[in-house]
């Protein structure tokens, strides 16, 4: 797994520092190497008040996944996780630190800042979404499992980048069926998949997820 070991076509993870605004945040880069620039995902983690970190299964496959196809991953931890500074801002003060984490990719280490995409995890994805939807560098976006702490139709129905939504079967904290309804209410382009099988926690699912995940981002950056 990428948390620990190299991905095929991955380099060695940085650990690096990043700004937002005043704070300092903290995140482990996966690069790809490769003589051209290579797209790239930031990828959000789950919910800071209850263990959310960028240290997680789900997070992990995902960029195990992403550096295994060629594309580059930035896990990075949200203000008051781990070693990144500030406090939980509710969701809405993170989407700076998403924002943050985009110019920091945008900036190099061999990306192409034409081909970004924005990836969560849960609260995770809530909070990249709206990011995702405004931000014009962000080219797609993939969502597992998505908490939205705030209704999320007016964006489902108003953002027209290319998104795929993912949920489990035995999820009894996003149903099934929540996730069908916002599949069937995100405006195209859009794919959306219920994989039998996994609770919220993905345990032992990741890797068909994050697959997924990765394949879609290879056909949309």
């Amino acid at each position: 797994m990428v948390g620990s070991e190299d991905g095929e076509k991955g380099m060695k993870p940085e650990h690096i520092i990043f700004s937002c605004g005043d704070l300092k945040l903290e995140g482990l880069y996966y690069g790809i190497e490769t003589k051209k620039s290579a797209p790239a995902v930031a990828v959000c983690h789950p919910h800071s008040l209850y263990g959310g970190s960028m240290h997680n299964n789900v997070t992990y496959a995902i960029a195990d996944a992403l550096v295994k196809s060629g594309i580059a991953a930035l896990l990075f931890n949200f203000r008051g996780v781990g070693r990144s500074q500030g406090s939980y801002g509710g969701g809405i003060a993170e989407q700076e630190d998403v924002v943050a984490a985009l110019d920091w990719l945008e900036t190099g280490n061999n990306v192409d800042a034409g081909r970004l995409g924005l990836a969560g995890y849960s609260f995770g994805a809530g909070v990249a979404y709206p990011v995702g939807c405004r931000d014009a560098r962000v080219r797609a976006m993939a969502l597992v499992s998505p908490y939205f702490e705030n209704s999320p139709l007016s964006l489902l129905k108003g953002c027209l980048k290319p998104k795929i939504i993912l949920g489990g079967s035995e999820d009894d904290m996003v149903p099934a069926q929540d996730v069908e309804a916002y599949g069937r209410e995100a405006v195209e382009p859009k794919k959306y998949e219920i994989i039998n099988g996994p609770d919220h926690f993905w345990g032992g699912y990741e890797r068909p997820m994050a697959e997924k995940v990765a394949g879609f981002f290879k056909d949309n950056l």
